[in-house]
């Protein structure tokens, strides 16, 4: 399964390339716009716009409401996988089955 997530797009690197930065939870990278240029359209149009970012490739374009949806999803998840991370470390530290003790 892939999981793409949500980045906004706050500048065009490369015009020639196609490569644009985005931005997600503070952080910028440089990724691949070819799938979600248009052919007659100027990369510059795509400033601002939400997309999906999977593989250092914007993958489709998404409005800001489901972005940030996905975005609180994600940090759900996160916080999901730390409490049974920390679980399994109570456990292992007990002893108990389960807990990665072997």
């Amino acid at each position: 399964m892939c999981l793409g997530v949500p980045g906004r797009i706050v500048a065009i690197e490369d015009e020639q390339r196609k490569l644009g930065v985005i931005e997600c939870a503070g952080v910028r990278r440089i990724v691949s716009l070819h799938m979600v240029a248009e052919p007659d359209q100027a990369l510059a149009d795509l400033v601002g716009t939400w997309a999906l970012i999977h593989v250092g490739f914007a993958m489709s374009t998404i409005d800001e409401d489901e972005a940030h949806r996905t975005l609180a999803l994600l940090a759900e998840l996160g916080e999901m996988a730390e409490m049974a991370e920390m679980a399994e470390m109570g456990a292992e530290a007990r002893g108990e089955p389960g807990g990665g003790a072997t």
